[in-house]
């Protein structure tokens, strides 16, 4: 059959629109990200609400990426050699990031070490660790400490019995918020440490060693709380004792005491759970060949509900529809980008 020349035109434009319209729809599929990592995240505290919260925030900041297949949660208690097995586990479950909350500083060096030599990101999330492989992202936990002590002191009038109610021994965030309390403490020598426990970040028991405390006879005029506070201001209620000035963190249920609770002074020092979201964050950067620097420290707030400021601070952050221990900074800007749907339904990729 005999094609005219306009009709060669006809097809050669016909043709070339086509060509068009594949390589238009080639780079569309293209541009539009791919999920084809796997995060770990490595837990071993649970029941725990701020960490219930703190592996929310990864799975939001996974879904929010576009890039992310999966999250993998290995989740109980522990320490550093259940831990270890956890993270093996993880690597070998086919993880290209582990996103941890360490139980110790120095003991995870092996496996970490182990896990960049199969090209395994690691990012430790709200306790530093010590691996040069790994990259950190935390609160500045030795300003934490040294805050709420230093405003304790302050508020005391530099004198008077405190005391100090810890988290778990022998973890990072611990050694580092006592050794700010001590830097506190030596500028006010009139202040003594009474009695200091180890609540093992869990509320109740905390609730329960200071009501003990109280019940003694021990003579208490003020509490630094490592982050387990309502339970303390229950406890004085309780016991049928004045309130004294107390140092918590900024979870739901203190702010909330802190604007309700009438004769109660109190100091909220932030830590926000959703460090989970900026741990994954840099995680799923690094997975992309982007350049992070090693240690991400963020400088806490102290909210003072003595205060215009403080307590202007403490209405803006608390909400009488979250859970007593919901930490409340819902973003962590530039590193989360997760709506806070994504945060509350707690559900990843």
């Amino acid at each position: 059959m005999k094609v005219s020349r306009n009709g060669l035109r006809w097809l050669a434009v016909v043709v070339g629109i086509a060509a068009v319209a594949v390589t238009a729809m080639a780079v569309s599929a293209s541009a539009k990200p791919q999920a084809k990592y796997v995060l770990g995240v490595s837990n071993t505290l649970v029941g725990n609400g701020w960490r219930e919260e703190m592996i929310c925030a990864v799975k939001a900041q996974a879904a929010a990426s576009g890039i992310v297949s999966k999250v993998v949660v290995a989740n109980r208690n522990g320490g550093p050699a259940e831990q270890a097995a956890d993270i093996r586990n993880l690597i070998s479950a086919g993880a290209n990031a582990i996103i941890i909350n360490p139980s110790s500083s120095t003991a995870l060096n092996g496996v970490i070490s182990q896990a960049a030599a199969r090209g395994v990101k690691i990012v430790s999330v709200d306790q530093r660790v010590a691996a040069p492989q790994a990259h950190n992202v935390t609160n500045d936990q030795v300003a934490y400490g040294r805050i709420g002590a230093e405003w304790l002191f302050k508020t005391l009038g530099g004198k008077g019995n405190v005391v100090e109610m810890r988290g778990i021994a022998g973890v990072p965030a611990d050694t580092d918020r006592h050794a700010g309390f001590q830097q506190a403490l030596r500028r006010y020598p009139g202040i003594k440490v009474v009695k200091q426990t180890f609540t093992g970040w869990s509320f109740a028991p905390g609730g329960k060693q200071i009501l003990d405390i109280l019940n003694s006879g021990v003579k208490v005029d003020g509490v630094w709380t490592s982050g387990i506070d309502y339970t303390i201001v229950n406890a004085f209620k309780t016991a049928g004792k004045p309130y004294v000035p107390v140092v918590g963190a900024d979870n739901n249920q203190f702010l909330k005491q802190l604007l309700t609770v009438k004769g109660l002074r109190g100091l909220a020092v932030t830590n926000p759970a959703t460090i989970g979201g900026a741990g994954a964050a840099v995680a799923i950067k690094l997975l992309k060949g982007q350049s992070v620097k090693n240690w991400v420290k963020l400088t806490p707030e102290a909210w003072d509900n003595g205060t215009a400021a403080g307590k202007a601070k403490i209405k803006a952050n608390f909400s009488p529809s979250r859970p007593p221990t919901y930490s409340a900074r819902l973003q962590i800007k530039p590193w989360t980008t997760y709506s806070t749907q994504q945060l509350f339904s707690c559900k990843g990729p």
